[in-house]
């Protein structure tokens, strides 16, 4: 089973969502937790990205929420946030 790794501005964006919306902060926990029991839980919607963010994968915590992260020897995720934030739309 592969580890997570967290960027240190992921983290930073972790802890504030942890402190303004403690109920996303919990679905994103659990999508976490789903991710590392079962990468290919259909409620996680991963799906690898294209453009700019190619090589990078996505994980839905919400319809409207985002994890970006990378693949190798570890899941090592970098951005958080609404969807057109991490797509730069």
């Amino acid at each position: 089973m592969k580890e997570f790794a967290f960027s240190p501005s992921f983290k930073k964006k972790l802890d504030l969502l942890r402190k303004r919306d403690i109920k996303l902060w919990r679905k994103l926990k659990k999508q976490l937790e789903f991710f590392q029991n079962d990468p290919q839980h259909p409620s996680l919607r991963i799906h690898k990205l294209k453009g700019e963010l190619r090589n990078t994968w996505s994980l839905s915590v919400t319809m409207s929420f985002r994890l970006v992260f990378i693949e190798d020897e570890e899941y090592y995720f970098f951005d958080l946030g609404t969807h057109d934030y991490v797509y730069k739309k």
